[in-house]
C-alpha cells in the first residue's frame, strides 16, 4: 500500500483524494470542524441532485454517493454501516426500480469485484457502527478500497485509493481478506447482482420468535430474606423507600414472575431502535425546516428560536431516550419516542438483575446488561467541563431516577450535585442563576419534562400570544429563579436538550408517516381522523401528553375500547393506527428499549391489565434467552 505515515490529519471537509469514477473523498475529522462553515446540523446533511446521501462525511455517505454517481442507484437508509449486509436491493433513482443485492461472507467462493461494498462488523476500531468501503481494485494477494471516516489524511500524489488490504485465496478458491486493524473484523462484501450462488441467505426473522413468554421462579426460601437491594447505596435506598420494600413488582403475586424474549427478538429490537432513532432525527430536522409543521406542536412561538438554537448546536446531543414498542408475531411497531423521560432506567439497568440474583433466575441474561456502561460512556463523551446539576422534583420516584443517573455521571468523572425543586436558587451579581451554595448553574440534567417549563411560561403570560412572543427567558427577575429561568437560560446546557421537545411530541408521528409511509416499524398516524384510521381502528393521543394520560382507543366500528383520564384533555390530538399490545397470559406487555447516544443500550418490559401503559404500570424482569 502506498501511504504517507508522516502526513497530518486534514481538517474536516478537506479533499483527501479522488476515487475512481471521479468521486471526491473528504476528511471527517469532526474535532476540526469550522463552525462558520457548518453552523448547524442541517449543514451536515449531504445531498446530490436533491437525493439524500447521508451525514457528512461518514463512510455510509461516501458509499451511497459513489454508487449514485457511478451506478445511478442508492441503498436504503441504514442506522449502522453493518446493516448494509442485510439489505436485499438498491433503488434506481431515475425510475424507482429495485435491483437485487447479494451478500457474500469473507472467504466466499465469489470474489469481491470493483464497485462492491466491503462491510465490517461492529466492534474494535468500528465499535457500534461497523464500516463500509467501496472496492476499487481486486488482485489475488491484495484489494484496494476507497472510503471515508478512516485516517483523515490526504492521499499521496498519484494514489487513487484509501487503503490496501492483504488478501489470500484458499485452496478451495475462497477469497479471504485481512483487516488492517487487529481488533476489527471484515464481515464480507455486497454486490449488485441477481446471481445468488455462494451468497448468504438473508431472510427475515421468524415472527414467532417475537412472542414474549411468561415464566416463574420457584420459591426456594428466598422470600424469607426480605432484603436484597443494598440500601447503603443512595439510589437503592431511595428505590426501596418509593416501592415500600425490596421488590420489583407492586403486586405480591407478580414478584416471582418474569418475561423472556428470544435473542432473535433482541437483534430486531436493536436494529429497530437504531433505525428509528435516525428516522426521528430526520423528522426533527424536517419539522425545524418547515415552520408550518411546527405550529402543530403547540409550542409557544417565543421558544422556537431557542429550539432552533438548541438543534443547531452540534454539541447539544441527547444522552438517552426510550422507545415504546408492541412486539409479537404480528410484528414490531413503535408507539412513540420518549426523548425527555427519566423513567425505567434504574429498574432495567440495576434492579431487575439484582432481582434475578436474589430469586435464582438463571434463565438467559438480563435485557439491559450494558445500559449503565453505555450511560457512563455517553457522559464521558458529553464534554461537560464543570459541575453538572441534576434538577428534580420532590417526587419519590424522581429521587431514585436522579441518584441512579448521578452514579453514572460521577463514574464518568463529572462532579455532580442534586437540586430538589427550585427552593434556594438565586441570582448572582452577574445575573446568572446559582445553587444554594452559590455555584453557577451551567450544565443540567433534569427529571422534569420540558412541557413543565413551557407550562410555566404559558401560565405567566396567560396564554396571550403577544406576551408569549415578547417573553424574555434570559432576564433576571425580581422574584427568585424558577425552573424556566434555569432551563431556558442562555449559557446553560441542558440534557436532554430543548430540541427533544420535537421528537417527544406526538405530533412527530404523522410527520414520520408522511416521510416514511408504510415503514415496517411505524404505525399510520395523522393530524386528522382519516377514513382509513376509522375503518381499521385508531388511538387518539394528546400531542404533549405523558404517562399514558388522556388516551382513547377505538375499534374499526368506532366503539370505544378503552380510555384513560388525566390532565392533557385540553391538548390537540393526533390519531394513530390501533395496534393492541400483546396479551401474555393476562398481562398486556409493552417492550421498551433504551437509546444511549443514539444507539440501542438495552430493553425492559412493562405490564398492565389494561391496554394502556401508564406511570403506575409495573415493570417485570425481562430476560433474553436462546429460545423461548
Amino acid at each position: 500500500m502506498i501511504s504517507d505515515t508522516t502526513a497530518s490529519v486534514a481538517t474536516f471537509g478537506t479533499l483527501l483524494g479522488m476515487a475512481p469514477g471521479g468521486v471526491p473523498v473528504y476528511s471527517s475529522d469532526y474535532d476540526s470542524v469550522d463552525e462558520t462553515e457548518f453552523p448547524n446540523r442541517h449543514a451536515y446533511r449531504s445531498y446530490v441532485d436533491g437525493v439524500y446521501m447521508g451525514h457528512k462525511w461518514q463512510c455510509v455517505e461516501f458509499a451511497r454517493r459513489w454508487l449514485y454517481l457511478n451506478k445511478g442507484y442508492v441503498f436504503d437508509d441504514v442506522a449502522m454501516a453493518y446493516d448494509i449486509f442485510q439489505l436485499n436491493s438498491v433503488r434506481v433513482i431515475a425510475d424507482e426500480r429495485r435491483l437485487p443485492l447479494k451478500s457474500f461472507l469473507n472467504g466466499s467462493l465469489r470474489h469481491p469485484e470493483v464497485g462492491a461494498l466491503l462491510i465490517w462488523s461492529e466492534g474494535g476500531e468500528f465499535e457500534i457502527t461497523g464500516h463500509v468501503a467501496v472496492v476499487s481494485e481486486v488482485y489475488p494477494d491484495r484489494l484496494r478500497i476507497v472510503e471515508q471516516n478512516v485516517g483523515h489524511k490526504v492521499w499521496p500524489e498519484g494514489q487513487n485509493y484509501s487503503r490496501e488490504l492483504h488478501a489470500r485465496i484458499s485452496e478451495d478458491g475462497g477469497y479471504w481478506l485481512e483487516c488492517s486493524f487487529g481488533d476489527a473484523s471484515i464481515l464480507g462484501w455486497v454486490i449488485q447482482t441477481d446471481d445468488d450462488q455462494y451468497s448468504e441467505v438473508i431472510e427475515p426473522e421468524d415472527p414467532q420468535l417475537f412472542e414474549l413468554a411468561l415464566r416463574h421462579v420457584s420459591d426456594k426460601g428466598q422470600s424469607l430474606r426480605a432484603s436484597w437491594l443494598n440500601v447503603a447505596n443512595p439510589e437503592e435506598e431511595a428505590y426501596v423507600a418509593m416501592m415500600g420494600g425490596h421488590k420489583l413488582a407492586t403486586l405480591p403475586e407478580d414478584e416471582h414472575k418474569y418475561m423472556v424474549m428470544s435473542q432473535a427478538a433482541e437483534r430486531v429490537l436493536k436494529r429497530a431502535t437504531n433505525e428509528l432513532h435516525a428516522l426521528f432525527m430526520h423528522a426533527t430536522n424536517y419539522v425545524l425546516q418547515n415552520e408550518a409543521l411546527l405550529t402543530h406542536f403547540n409550542i409557544p412561538p417565543s421558544i422556537w428560536p431557542k429550539i432552533h438554537q438548541s438543534w443547531d448546536n452540534r454539541r447539544n446531543q441527547m444522552i438517552t431516550g426510550r422507545f415504546d414498542f408492541s412486539m409479537s408475531s404480528r410484528g414490531i411497531k413503535v408507539y412513540e419516542y420518549n426523548c425527555d423521560s427519566a423513567s425505567c432506567y434504574m429498574e432495567a439497568g440495576l434492579v431487575q438483575e439484582k432481582w434475578a440474583k436474589h430469586h435464582g433466575c438463571h434463565d438467559g441474561k438480563s435485557s439491559a446488561t450494558k445500559l449503565v456502561r453505555n450511560l457512563i460512556d455517553a457522559w464521558k463523551n458529553s464534554k461537560v467541563d464543570g459541575v453538572l446539576h441534576i434538577m428534580q422534583d420532590t417526587d419519590l420516584e424522581e429521587n431514585y431516577h436522579a441518584l441512579f443517573m448521578k452514579r453514572a455521571i460521577e463514574k464518568a468523572g463529572i462532579h455532580c450535585k442534586i437540586i430538589k425543586g427550585v427552593k434556594g436558587l438565586a441570582w448572582d451579581k452577574d445575573g446568572d442563576v446559582v445553587d444554594p451554595e452559590g455555584e453557577k448553574i451551567r450544565w443540567v440534567w433534569k427529571t422534569w419534562a420540558w412541557e413543565t417549563a413551557l407550562d410555566q411560561i404559558r401560565a405567566e403570560c396567560d396564554d396571550d400570544e403577544q406576551r408569549l412572543r415578547d417573553y424574555q427567558t434570559d432576564v433576571p427577575r425580581d422574584h427568585a429563579p424558577r425552573l424556566v429561568d434555569v432551563l431556558l437560560r442562555q449559557g446553560v446546557m441542558v440534557y436532554e436538550p430543548l430540541w427533544t421537545l420535537i421528537p417527544s411530541n406526538k405530533a412527530i408521528l404523522p410527520v414520520l408517516w408522511q416521510l416514511f409511509p408504510n415503514h415496517p416499524y411505524l404505525l399510520n398516524a395523522s393530524f386528522d381522523l382519516t377514513e382509513t384510521l376509522q375503518k381499521n381502528g385508531y388511538v387518539s393521543k394528546p400531542i404533549a401528553g405523558r404517562c399514558g394520560f388522556n388516551i382513547s382507543l377505538f375499534d374499526g366500528s368506532q366503539a370505544l375500547v378503552e380510555e384513560t383520564e388525566g390532565r392533557f384533555a385540553h391538548q390537540d390530538q393526533i390519531y394513530q393506527e390501533l395496534w393492541k399490545l400483546p396479551n401474555v397470559e393476562g398481562y398486556n406487555a409493552q417492550v421498551c428499549t433504551f437509546s444511549v447516544a443514539g444507539h440501542f443500550a438495552g430493553s425492559c418490559v412493562r405490564v398492565d391489565p389494561t391496554l394502556v401503559i401508564t406511570k403506575d404500570s409495573d415493570l417485570m424482569a425481562l430476560r433474553v434467552a436462546d429460545r423461548i
